[in-house]
Protein backbone atom coordinates (compact mmCIF):
# COMPACT_ATOMS: atom_id res chain seq x y z
CA UNK A 1 0.00 0.00 0.00
CA UNK A 2 1.49 3.57 -0.62
CA UNK A 3 1.73 5.75 1.68
CA UNK A 4 -0.95 7.88 0.10
CA UNK A 5 -3.40 4.85 0.47
CA UNK A 6 -2.46 4.51 3.92
CA UNK A 7 -2.86 7.72 5.40
CA UNK A 8 -6.05 8.05 3.43
CA UNK A 9 -7.21 4.97 5.52
CA UNK A 10 -5.74 5.91 8.80
CA UNK A 11 -7.47 9.05 8.79
CA UNK A 12 -10.74 8.20 9.42
CA UNK A 13 -12.67 10.64 11.71
CA UNK A 14 -12.57 7.17 14.42
CA UNK A 15 -9.22 7.02 13.97
CA UNK A 16 -8.68 10.50 15.63
CA UNK A 17 -10.33 9.53 18.64
CA UNK A 18 -7.56 7.64 20.02
CA UNK A 19 -7.65 7.08 23.48
CA UNK A 20 -4.51 5.61 25.43
CA UNK A 21 -4.79 3.93 28.91
CA UNK A 22 -1.55 4.60 30.22
CA UNK A 23 -0.38 4.78 33.93
CA UNK A 24 1.00 8.53 34.41
CA UNK A 25 4.12 8.61 36.31
CA UNK A 26 2.99 11.37 37.81
CA UNK A 27 -0.10 13.40 37.94
CA UNK A 28 -0.60 16.67 39.25
CA UNK A 29 -3.38 17.72 40.85
CA UNK A 30 -5.93 20.29 38.95
CA UNK A 31 -5.47 23.75 40.25
CA UNK A 32 -2.46 26.76 39.78
CA UNK A 33 -0.76 27.82 42.46
CA UNK A 34 2.69 28.31 42.93
CA UNK A 35 3.24 25.18 44.29
CA UNK A 36 2.37 23.54 41.23
CA UNK A 37 4.26 25.47 39.69
CA UNK A 38 7.51 24.59 41.36
CA UNK A 39 6.31 20.73 41.41
CA UNK A 40 6.49 21.11 37.71
CA UNK A 41 10.21 22.30 38.04
CA UNK A 42 10.95 20.10 40.42
CA UNK A 43 9.61 16.94 38.58
CA UNK A 44 12.19 18.31 35.32
CA UNK A 45 15.01 18.83 38.04
CA UNK A 46 15.57 22.25 36.22
CA UNK A 47 18.20 24.59 37.50
CA UNK A 48 17.44 27.85 39.11
CA UNK A 49 17.04 30.11 36.54
CA UNK A 50 14.10 27.78 34.70
CA UNK A 51 12.56 27.70 38.28
CA UNK A 52 12.85 31.22 39.06
CA UNK A 53 11.31 31.87 35.15
CA UNK A 54 8.49 29.86 36.00
CA UNK A 55 7.67 31.92 39.33
CA UNK A 56 8.03 35.09 37.69
CA UNK A 57 5.67 34.24 35.07
CA UNK A 58 3.12 33.35 37.56
CA UNK A 59 3.05 36.73 39.28
CA UNK A 60 2.29 37.89 35.65
CA UNK A 61 -0.35 35.47 35.05
CA UNK A 62 -1.84 36.28 38.18
CA UNK A 63 -1.56 40.33 37.59
CA UNK A 64 -2.76 40.41 34.21
CA UNK A 65 -6.43 40.58 33.16
CA UNK A 66 -8.26 38.44 30.72
CA UNK A 67 -8.18 39.90 27.04
CA UNK A 68 -11.51 41.79 26.07
CA UNK A 69 -11.71 40.23 22.73
CA UNK A 70 -11.54 37.01 20.43
CA UNK A 71 -14.06 34.05 21.74
CA UNK A 72 -16.06 33.14 25.03
CA UNK A 73 -14.17 31.73 27.23
CA UNK A 74 -16.44 31.36 30.52
CA UNK A 75 -16.54 27.87 30.21
CA UNK A 76 -13.13 27.67 30.41
CA UNK A 77 -12.26 27.44 34.34
CA UNK A 78 -8.40 26.82 35.34
CA UNK A 79 -9.01 25.76 38.27
CA UNK A 80 -10.18 22.41 37.20
CA UNK A 81 -7.51 22.26 34.48
CA UNK A 82 -4.47 19.23 35.13
CA UNK A 83 -1.67 21.37 34.44
CA UNK A 84 0.82 18.70 33.94
CA UNK A 85 0.94 14.57 33.42
CA UNK A 86 4.14 12.99 32.94
CA UNK A 87 3.26 9.77 30.92
CA UNK A 88 5.29 6.57 32.59
CA UNK A 89 7.68 6.52 30.14
CA UNK A 90 11.09 7.62 29.16
CA UNK A 91 12.43 9.50 26.14
CA UNK A 92 13.83 7.25 23.50
CA UNK A 93 15.16 7.28 19.80
CA UNK A 94 13.75 4.14 18.74
CA UNK A 95 10.08 3.40 18.65
CA UNK A 96 10.42 0.17 20.02
CA UNK A 97 11.02 1.78 23.36
CA UNK A 98 8.04 3.80 22.90
CA UNK A 99 5.23 1.44 25.35
CA UNK A 100 2.91 -0.37 23.78
CA UNK A 101 -0.08 1.37 24.04
CA UNK A 102 1.08 4.71 22.78
CA UNK A 103 3.43 3.55 20.17
CA UNK A 104 0.10 1.77 18.72
CA UNK A 105 -1.63 5.10 18.59
CA UNK A 106 1.23 6.96 16.93
CA UNK A 107 1.12 4.06 14.51
CA UNK A 108 -2.49 4.72 14.15
CA UNK A 109 -1.22 8.41 12.92
CA UNK A 110 1.01 6.98 10.35
CA UNK A 111 4.06 9.14 12.25
CA UNK A 112 6.66 6.47 12.23
CA UNK A 113 5.95 5.20 8.48
CA UNK A 114 6.00 9.31 7.64
CA UNK A 115 9.67 8.61 9.17
CA UNK A 116 10.86 6.26 7.19
CA UNK A 117 9.22 7.34 4.36
CA UNK A 118 9.97 10.92 3.72
CA UNK A 119 11.19 12.73 6.79
CA UNK A 120 14.47 13.79 8.49
CA UNK A 121 13.46 13.48 11.85
CA UNK A 122 10.68 12.90 14.12
CA UNK A 123 9.18 14.10 18.06
CA UNK A 124 6.75 12.37 19.67
CA UNK A 125 4.83 14.15 22.56
CA UNK A 126 2.23 12.47 24.67
CA UNK A 127 0.49 14.61 27.06
CA UNK A 128 3.09 16.83 28.89
CA UNK A 129 6.08 15.05 27.67
CA UNK A 130 7.94 14.25 24.66
CA UNK A 131 8.25 10.32 24.76
CA UNK A 132 10.35 9.59 21.26
CA UNK A 133 12.91 12.39 19.68
CA UNK A 134 14.96 11.38 16.73
CA UNK A 135 16.74 12.80 13.89
CA UNK A 136 19.25 11.20 10.79
CA UNK A 137 22.59 11.21 11.57
CA UNK A 138 23.74 12.85 8.67
CA UNK A 139 22.28 16.43 9.67
CA UNK A 140 23.45 15.40 13.10
CA UNK A 141 27.11 15.16 11.32
CA UNK A 142 26.01 18.76 10.21
CA UNK A 143 25.27 20.18 13.44
CA UNK A 144 21.28 20.41 13.15
CA UNK A 145 20.01 19.85 16.41
CA UNK A 146 16.54 18.73 16.50
CA UNK A 147 14.98 17.82 20.49
CA UNK A 148 12.77 18.62 23.53
CA UNK A 149 13.24 21.78 25.43
CA UNK A 150 13.79 19.78 28.31
CA UNK A 151 16.78 18.27 26.91
CA UNK A 152 18.05 22.17 25.57
CA UNK A 153 17.40 23.19 28.95
CA UNK A 154 20.07 21.09 30.30
CA UNK A 155 22.34 20.52 27.57
CA UNK A 156 22.37 23.85 25.39
CA UNK A 157 21.26 26.20 28.44
CA UNK A 158 23.71 29.23 27.27
CA UNK A 159 21.96 29.05 23.38
CA UNK A 160 18.25 28.61 24.59
CA UNK A 161 18.50 31.74 26.91
CA UNK A 162 19.30 33.96 24.31
CA UNK A 163 15.65 32.63 22.38
CA UNK A 164 13.33 31.27 25.34
CA UNK A 165 10.50 33.53 25.69
CA UNK A 166 12.41 36.25 24.22
CA UNK A 167 9.78 37.21 21.31
CA UNK A 168 7.13 35.81 22.97
CA UNK A 169 7.76 37.28 26.87
CA UNK A 170 5.20 36.13 29.28
CA UNK A 171 4.86 40.14 30.20
CA UNK A 172 3.09 40.02 26.48
CA UNK A 173 -0.46 38.73 27.81
CA UNK A 174 -2.23 36.53 30.70
CA UNK A 175 -1.92 33.67 28.72
CA UNK A 176 1.58 33.88 27.16
CA UNK A 177 2.01 34.59 31.06
CA UNK A 178 0.34 31.14 32.06
CA UNK A 179 2.70 28.98 30.05
CA UNK A 180 5.94 30.34 30.91
CA UNK A 181 4.66 29.08 34.61
CA UNK A 182 3.47 26.00 33.01
CA UNK A 183 5.69 25.24 30.03
CA UNK A 184 6.10 21.12 29.64
CA UNK A 185 7.59 19.69 26.18
CA UNK A 186 7.82 21.34 23.05
CA UNK A 187 11.03 21.48 20.60
CA UNK A 188 13.99 22.58 20.06
CA UNK A 189 15.55 23.14 16.80
CA UNK A 190 18.82 24.62 15.62
CA UNK A 191 20.13 24.74 11.88
CA UNK A 192 23.27 25.93 11.72
CA UNK A 193 24.91 28.42 8.71
CA UNK A 194 24.50 27.28 5.29
CA UNK A 195 22.95 24.01 6.13
CA UNK A 196 19.66 23.02 4.09
CA UNK A 197 17.64 20.35 5.66
CA UNK A 198 16.51 18.45 2.29
CA UNK A 199 13.73 16.71 4.15
CA UNK A 200 11.04 18.00 6.91
CA UNK A 201 11.40 17.58 10.33
CA UNK A 202 8.34 16.83 11.97
CA UNK A 203 6.91 17.37 15.84
CA UNK A 204 3.61 15.39 16.83
CA UNK A 205 1.31 15.91 20.05
CA UNK A 206 -1.09 13.30 21.37
CA UNK A 207 -3.42 14.56 24.25
CA UNK A 208 -4.42 11.59 26.16
CA UNK A 209 -5.84 13.05 29.34
CA UNK A 210 -9.27 14.22 30.14
CA UNK A 211 -9.15 17.48 32.10
CA UNK A 212 -5.76 18.45 30.89
CA UNK A 213 -3.15 20.53 29.51
CA UNK A 214 -0.65 20.68 27.08
CA UNK A 215 1.23 23.53 27.26
CA UNK A 216 4.44 22.54 25.00
CA UNK A 217 6.84 25.22 23.75
CA UNK A 218 9.21 25.44 20.43
CA UNK A 219 12.38 27.20 19.62
CA UNK A 220 13.29 27.30 16.14
CA UNK A 221 16.47 28.91 15.19
CA UNK A 222 17.40 28.76 11.10
CA UNK A 223 20.68 30.28 11.47
CA UNK A 224 22.20 32.41 8.17
CA UNK A 225 21.72 31.08 4.53
CA UNK A 226 19.70 27.91 6.20
CA UNK A 227 17.13 26.13 4.78
CA UNK A 228 14.47 24.22 7.07
CA UNK A 229 10.14 23.02 6.66
CA UNK A 230 8.99 22.63 10.13
CA UNK A 231 5.66 20.64 10.33
CA UNK A 232 3.68 20.87 13.36
CA UNK A 233 0.67 17.87 14.08
CA UNK A 234 -1.77 17.95 16.60
CA UNK A 235 -4.56 15.24 17.66
CA UNK A 236 -6.49 14.84 20.56
CA UNK A 237 -9.72 12.22 21.68
CA UNK A 238 -13.15 13.67 22.59
CA UNK A 239 -13.66 13.30 26.34
CA UNK A 240 -16.90 15.40 28.44
CA UNK A 241 -14.79 17.31 30.11
CA UNK A 242 -13.22 21.05 28.73
CA UNK A 243 -9.39 20.57 28.04
CA UNK A 244 -6.93 23.42 27.05
CA UNK A 245 -4.36 23.74 24.78
CA UNK A 246 -1.51 26.72 24.96
CA UNK A 247 1.57 26.29 22.80
CA UNK A 248 3.85 28.87 22.21
CA UNK A 249 5.90 29.27 18.99
CA UNK A 250 8.94 31.22 18.74
CA UNK A 251 10.95 31.38 15.47
CA UNK A 252 13.77 33.38 14.74
CA UNK A 253 15.07 33.61 10.92
CA UNK A 254 18.69 34.49 10.12
CA UNK A 255 20.07 36.72 7.75
CA UNK A 256 19.02 35.08 4.19
CA UNK A 257 17.48 32.43 5.70
CA UNK A 258 14.52 30.30 4.54
CA UNK A 259 11.78 28.45 7.00
CA UNK A 260 8.45 26.85 6.35
CA UNK A 261 6.57 26.30 9.23
CA UNK A 262 3.68 24.23 8.46
CA UNK A 263 0.76 23.54 11.19
CA UNK A 264 -2.20 20.30 10.72
CA UNK A 265 -4.35 20.42 13.65
CA UNK A 266 -7.40 18.32 14.65
CA UNK A 267 -8.45 18.98 17.82
CA UNK A 268 -11.58 17.20 19.67
CA UNK A 269 -14.70 18.87 20.08
CA UNK A 270 -13.77 20.07 24.20
CA UNK A 271 -10.76 21.74 23.46
CA UNK A 272 -9.93 24.80 23.98
CA UNK A 273 -7.07 25.77 21.81
CA UNK A 274 -5.73 29.44 22.79
CA UNK A 275 -1.90 29.56 21.01
CA UNK A 276 0.73 32.06 20.40
CA UNK A 277 3.01 31.61 17.46
CA UNK A 278 5.40 34.60 16.59
CA UNK A 279 8.64 35.16 13.96
CA UNK A 280 11.08 37.88 13.69
CA UNK A 281 12.87 37.44 10.15
CA UNK A 282 16.73 39.35 9.48
CA UNK A 283 17.89 41.10 6.39
CA UNK A 284 17.18 38.89 3.01
CA UNK A 285 15.17 36.05 5.11
CA UNK A 286 11.76 34.14 4.32
CA UNK A 287 9.51 33.13 6.80
CA UNK A 288 6.12 30.91 5.90
CA UNK A 289 3.65 30.13 7.53
CA UNK A 290 0.88 27.42 6.90
CA UNK A 291 -1.83 26.26 8.59
CA UNK A 292 -4.43 24.41 8.86
CA UNK A 293 -6.84 24.74 11.48
CA UNK A 294 -9.89 21.93 12.38
CA UNK A 295 -11.20 20.38 15.39
CA UNK A 296 -11.41 22.22 18.57
CA UNK A 297 -14.34 23.96 20.49
CA UNK A 298 -13.24 27.40 20.28
CA UNK A 299 -9.86 28.51 19.27
CA UNK A 300 -7.70 31.83 19.18
CA UNK A 301 -4.23 31.48 17.12
CA UNK A 302 -2.78 34.23 15.15
CA UNK A 303 0.66 33.43 13.57
CA UNK A 304 2.76 36.51 13.44
CA UNK A 305 6.30 37.97 11.54
CA UNK A 306 8.29 40.77 12.41
CA UNK A 307 9.73 41.84 9.01
CA UNK A 308 13.09 43.36 10.96
CA UNK A 309 15.17 42.81 8.35
CA UNK A 310 15.83 45.38 4.93
CA UNK A 311 14.03 42.71 1.69
CA UNK A 312 12.70 40.34 3.88
CA UNK A 313 9.93 38.08 3.37
CA UNK A 314 6.50 36.52 4.90
CA UNK A 315 4.30 34.48 3.79
CA UNK A 316 0.58 33.27 5.09
CA UNK A 317 -1.50 30.79 4.11
CA UNK A 318 -4.35 29.71 6.23
CA UNK A 319 -7.54 27.22 5.94
CA UNK A 320 -9.73 26.90 9.29
CA UNK A 321 -12.98 24.77 9.79
CA UNK A 322 -15.93 26.14 12.03
CA UNK A 323 -18.57 23.20 12.32
CA UNK A 324 -21.87 22.45 14.55
CA UNK A 325 -20.76 24.36 17.93
CA UNK A 326 -17.24 25.87 16.94
CA UNK A 327 -16.13 29.28 17.10
CA UNK A 328 -12.77 29.25 15.60
CA UNK A 329 -11.14 32.65 15.73
CA UNK A 330 -7.96 32.83 13.87
CA UNK A 331 -5.90 35.37 11.60
CA UNK A 332 -2.24 36.97 10.88
CA UNK A 333 0.13 40.00 12.18
CA UNK A 334 2.67 41.26 9.93
CA UNK A 335 4.82 44.04 11.26
CA UNK A 336 7.56 45.48 8.60
CA UNK A 337 9.94 47.27 9.95
CA UNK A 338 12.78 46.68 7.18
CA UNK A 339 12.80 48.55 3.97
CA UNK A 340 12.22 46.82 0.60
CA UNK A 341 9.93 44.57 3.09
CA UNK A 342 7.30 42.25 1.43
CA UNK A 343 4.26 39.99 2.77
CA UNK A 344 1.75 37.81 1.58
CA UNK A 345 -1.60 36.58 3.26
CA UNK A 346 -4.12 34.32 2.03
CA UNK A 347 -6.92 33.30 4.75
CA UNK A 348 -9.53 31.09 3.69
CA UNK A 349 -12.40 29.79 6.18
CA UNK A 350 -14.97 27.88 6.38
CA UNK A 351 -18.25 27.85 8.36
CA UNK A 352 -20.86 25.27 8.29
CA UNK A 353 -23.55 23.75 10.48
CA UNK A 354 -23.79 26.70 12.72
CA UNK A 355 -19.84 27.47 12.87
CA UNK A 356 -18.53 30.51 13.43
CA UNK A 357 -15.49 31.58 11.59
CA UNK A 358 -14.02 34.74 12.56
CA UNK A 359 -10.75 35.94 10.50
CA UNK A 360 -8.76 38.93 13.14
CA UNK A 361 -5.36 40.11 11.30
CA UNK A 362 -3.25 43.01 11.71
CA UNK A 363 -0.70 44.46 8.75
CA UNK A 364 1.72 47.42 10.10
CA UNK A 365 4.00 49.31 8.00
CA UNK A 366 6.43 51.26 10.05
CA UNK A 367 7.74 54.57 9.51
CA UNK A 368 11.44 53.81 8.10
CA UNK A 369 9.33 50.54 5.94
CA UNK A 370 9.67 52.53 2.93
CA UNK A 371 9.25 50.27 -0.44
CA UNK A 372 7.83 47.58 1.22
CA UNK A 373 4.95 45.48 -0.12
CA UNK A 374 2.58 43.82 1.60
CA UNK A 375 -0.96 42.07 -0.36
CA UNK A 376 -3.97 40.78 2.35
CA UNK A 377 -6.66 38.13 1.29
CA UNK A 378 -8.99 37.17 3.43
CA UNK A 379 -12.37 35.03 2.38
CA UNK A 380 -15.20 33.10 4.04
CA UNK A 381 -17.49 30.66 2.93
CA UNK A 382 -20.76 29.63 4.59
CA UNK A 383 -22.16 26.56 3.18
CA UNK A 384 -25.45 26.75 5.08
CA UNK A 385 -27.75 29.90 6.45
CA UNK A 386 -26.86 28.89 9.81
CA UNK A 387 -23.35 29.40 9.77
CA UNK A 388 -21.78 32.73 10.24
CA UNK A 389 -18.39 34.46 9.01
CA UNK A 390 -16.53 37.37 10.32
CA UNK A 391 -13.42 39.41 8.77
CA UNK A 392 -11.88 42.16 11.05
CA UNK A 393 -8.41 43.24 8.86
CA UNK A 394 -6.62 46.23 10.76
CA UNK A 395 -4.29 47.49 8.33
CA UNK A 396 -1.95 50.32 9.84
CA UNK A 397 0.63 52.41 7.19
CA UNK A 398 2.93 55.31 8.63
CA UNK A 399 4.93 55.92 5.24
CA UNK A 400 3.61 57.12 1.83
CA UNK A 401 6.32 55.11 0.12
CA UNK A 402 4.22 51.53 0.08
CA UNK A 403 2.61 49.85 -1.72
CA UNK A 404 -0.58 48.00 -0.05
CA UNK A 405 -3.50 45.38 -1.32
CA UNK A 406 -6.30 44.34 0.64
CA UNK A 407 -9.40 42.26 -0.34
CA UNK A 408 -11.98 40.75 2.04
CA UNK A 409 -15.09 38.70 0.99
CA UNK A 410 -17.93 36.29 2.71
CA UNK A 411 -19.98 34.69 0.85
CA UNK A 412 -22.46 31.70 0.86
CA UNK A 413 -22.47 28.39 -1.48
CA UNK A 414 -25.20 29.13 -4.09
CA UNK A 415 -27.91 27.06 -4.58
CA UNK A 416 -27.47 26.82 -8.28
CA UNK A 417 -23.94 25.54 -7.86
CA UNK A 418 -25.33 22.23 -5.28
CA UNK A 419 -28.19 22.03 -8.46
CA UNK A 420 -26.10 22.22 -11.37
CA UNK A 421 -23.15 19.50 -9.60
CA UNK A 422 -26.37 17.50 -8.47
CA UNK A 423 -27.89 17.42 -12.15
CA UNK A 424 -24.21 15.86 -12.99
CA UNK A 425 -24.46 13.11 -10.95
CA UNK A 426 -23.36 14.32 -7.62
CA UNK A 427 -24.61 13.90 -4.27
CA UNK A 428 -25.28 16.66 -2.07
CA UNK A 429 -22.61 15.81 0.20
CA UNK A 430 -19.63 15.15 -3.20
CA UNK A 431 -20.89 18.27 -4.72
CA UNK A 432 -19.89 20.55 -1.55
CA UNK A 433 -16.81 18.82 -1.17
CA UNK A 434 -16.28 19.88 -4.51
CA UNK A 435 -16.97 23.35 -3.95
CA UNK A 436 -15.12 23.65 -1.07
CA UNK A 437 -11.66 22.24 -2.04
CA UNK A 438 -11.60 24.18 -4.80
CA UNK A 439 -11.67 26.89 -2.41
CA UNK A 440 -8.72 25.66 -0.33
CA UNK A 441 -6.97 24.56 -3.13
CA UNK A 442 -4.05 27.41 -2.80
CA UNK A 443 -2.97 26.15 0.31
CA UNK A 444 -3.27 22.46 -0.59
CA UNK A 445 -1.07 23.50 -3.38
CA UNK A 446 1.50 24.54 -0.01
CA UNK A 447 1.36 21.11 1.25
CA UNK A 448 3.68 18.16 1.29
CA UNK A 449 1.56 15.75 -1.66
CA UNK A 450 0.81 13.75 1.98
CA UNK A 451 -0.51 15.88 3.94
CA UNK A 452 -2.55 17.49 0.88
CA UNK A 453 -4.13 14.20 1.25
CA UNK A 454 -4.84 14.60 4.45
CA UNK A 455 -6.52 17.83 4.28
CA UNK A 456 -8.58 16.82 1.64
CA UNK A 457 -9.84 14.02 3.50
CA UNK A 458 -10.27 15.77 6.85
CA UNK A 459 -12.72 18.55 4.75
CA UNK A 460 -14.74 15.70 3.71
CA UNK A 461 -15.09 14.18 7.23
CA UNK A 462 -15.84 17.57 8.16
CA UNK A 463 -18.15 18.31 5.99
CA UNK A 464 -20.09 14.25 6.76
CA UNK A 465 -20.34 15.13 9.95
CA UNK A 466 -21.80 18.86 9.85
CA UNK A 467 -24.66 17.79 7.12
CA UNK A 468 -25.53 14.43 8.68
Amino acid sequence: MELHELLYELKKREEFDIKVNVKPAIKLPAGLNKKLVYEISKAKGEPEWMTQHRLRSFEIFEKWHEPMWGVDRSELDLSRIVPYVKPDAKKTNTWDEVPEEIKQAFEKLGIPEAERKYLAGVGAQFDSEMVYKNIKEELKKLGVIFTDIETAVREYPDLLKEYFMKLVPPTDNRYAALHGALWSGGTFLYVPKGVKVPLPLQSYFLFGNPGGGQFEHTVIIADEGSEVTYIEGCTAPKYDVVNLHIGTVEVYVKRGAKLKYLTMQNWSKNMFNLEIKRAIAEEDAVMTWVSGSFGSYKTMVYPATILKGDNSVSENVSISFAGPGQHIDTGSKVIHIGRNTRSTVDARSISIGGGWSFYRGLLKIMENAKGSKATVSCTGLMIDNKSKSDTVPIIEVYNSDSDIGHEAKIGRIKEEQIFYLMSRGLSELEAKSLIVKGFIQPVVQELPFEYAIELNRLVEMEIESSIG
